[in-house]
């Protein structure tokens, strides 16, 4: 399907999310708004082909590099049972994605207060979250010194009953994100590229 082509290409070479790369690769191939899009499996199995074949000497770096940062600031975060997802846990991040991590409190308003007791400066926000029902997400620029410049961390507040049942395999068999421990054995294990 091309529509799942050039939004993997959009994906890739300009960061976009999977639903904004899907809309914009209709407007790219002139179709009509109403065309049945691409679902996600496929979407990622194209941003997978599309990473081997013109980002297979870059990439891997980037990933490494991705996840060193995420694993830095689940350290940080450790008291609010962080965990990696989307495209950095995925394996398919490059040097434009965002890390998000989402964050598994006992009470919401603690994850501000300790970013505010670090001295971090972060913006708010209300996004879907895993279950549909709306989260704040805390946004913070933070450093990537192998990029030598800013990363979008996206921090999901979540109350730590929705951790029961998350960590569940999707349909695909694999788990939809990963806790401090499973994101440091991707750290310090090169030949672990994929989640």
């Amino acid at each position: 399907m091309k529509v799942a082509e050039v939004a993997a290409r959009l994906v890739v070479e300009e960061g976009l999310e999977y639903g904004p790369a899907k809309r914009r690769a209709l407007k790219e191939l002139s179709l009509a708004p109403r065309t049945a899009l691409p679902d996600n499996v496929l979407l990622e199995l194209r941003v997978r082909e599309y990473l081997a074949l013109y980002c297979a000497d870059t990439q891997p770096l980037e990933l490494q590099a991705l996840r060193s940062l995420a694993l830095s600031w689940m350290e940080r975060l450790q008291p609010f049972r962080p965990h990696l997802t989307g495209t950095v846990w995925h394996g398919i991040a490059t040097r434009l994605s965002d890390i998000t991590l989402q964050l598994f409190c006992d009470d919401p308003k603690s994850a501000e207060i300790g970013l505010i007791d670090q001295g971090v400066r972060f913006e708010t926000r209300t996004v879907p979250g895993f279950r549909g029902m709306p989260v704040e997400s805390l946004d913070v620029h933070v450093m990537c010194p192998e990029f030598k410049e800013y990363v979008g961390l996206h921090l999901l507040v979540y109350d730590f009953d929705d951790l029961r049942g998350a960590l569940t395999p999707d349909a695909s068999g694999r788990r939809p994100r990963g806790d401090l421990l499973a994101v440091r054995r991707l750290v310090h294990d090169p030949a672990l590229l994929q989640a």
